[in-house]
């Protein structure tokens, strides 16, 4: 049986959930066996079902309050175990690179994070993850009885293939003996999920000062992008640390990522060099950005950001 652990942000499954599901469901076809989702955390039951879209036959669904790294994974090890499960899939995310870990060391499992490939099982179990920042892929072989896959949010084609599937609920997990407590989740509201965007719109040292990033962000708001920014913006105070994507910052891997006054250097294309579709805007033709990106505007981000604002607006206004 394949297990993946269907993680929940406030009761509502995100798109790398269902990313994570259909992938599970996928490797249990191939396997010839069965898809089982675990969820925890209180979740209204109409959004269970939609977990069956993604191939779930069976969804399990466990109580709980505040998320706790070690309280999930004993849970989500103790329901693999009960249901002999031989592959755990999780997405590594935040939650997932907490939880899976953990869980991989209680069932003695070998782990693979930041998977990208379906698994090769035609001589053994063999994955595709990235390495070194994202430069390079390496195959990995698992051995063991029982397998851990953290698969790279935005990595898999999301195909909704519905089933009729059964929905158990168990008691709720305790945190009591854990190491550590949860005492409050604090959650950013009102923008989209910097990991979880699709579209990302990013500014640097170019944009000259935290005063005309209202530039990134109405462009951002026009295309449902979240925003971001190079290290030295984030250092400065420019913008909050959350932001900062690159080697020392965040890793996202969006359809789109458009890089406004940023020169591209080696440490922050590591975060961002596995979008989809990479734009750069910088008047330095030099720029080392314009090396890795798909489409380069050679021109002053003071020019170019208000026509593409412009631009992109009239293009939403057609499709309203």
């Amino acid at each position: 049986m394949i297990l993946v652990y269907a993680e929940n942000t406030d009761g509502n499954f995100k798109k790398s959930t269902f990313e994570a599901v259909a992938y599970a469901s996928k490797i249990a076809s191939s396997m010839q066996t069965s898809c089982t989702a675990i969820s925890i955390g209180k979740v209204d039951e109409s959004k269970l079902n939609d977990l069956a879209r993604y191939g779930a036959d069976k969804v399990i669904s466990i109580p709980a309050s505040l998320f706790n790294a070690e309280a999930y994974a004993g849970a989500i090890a103790a329901v693999a175990t009960a249901e002999s499960a031989n592959v755990l899939v999780v997405s590594n995310t935040y939650s997932g690179k907490s939880v899976a870990p953990r869980a991989a060391a209680m069932l003695n499992a070998g782990i693979v994070s930041g998977v990208v490939s379906d698994p090769d099982l035609s001589n053994g179990f063999a994955v595709r993850k990235t390495v070194f920042s994202g430069k390079a892929i390496a195959t990995v072989n698992i051995n063991t009885a029982i397998k851990v896959l953290a698969i790279t949010p935005n990595s898999f084609t999301l195909t909704e293939q519905p089933k009729a599937f059964s929905l158990s609920t168990l008691s709720e997990i305790q945190a009591s003996e854990s190491i550590s407590q949860s005492i409050e989740v604090a959650r950013a509201t009102g923008k989209v999920v910097l990991t979880e965007a699709e579209v990302v719109v990013s500014g640097g040292r170019g944009m000259k000062g935290p005063e005309n990033w209202g530039m990134i962000e109405e462009l951002a708001q026009t295309l449902g992008a979240a925003t971001a920014c190079s290290k030295p913006v984030s250092d400065m105070d420019w913008r909050p640390h959350h932001e900062h994507v690159g080697q020392t910052g965040i890793t996202i891997k969006p359809n789109l990522y458009i890089a406004v006054g940023i020169s591209g250097a080696i440490q922050h294309l590591a975060g961002v060099s596995s979008s989809k579709v990479i734009v750069a805007i910088n008047k330095d033709p030099e720029a080392p950005f314009f090396k890795a990106a798909d489409y380069g505007i050679v021109g002053d981000a003071f020019e170019v950001m208000p026509k593409l604002i412009e631009a992109a607006k009239q293009l939403k206004a057609q499709h309203a």
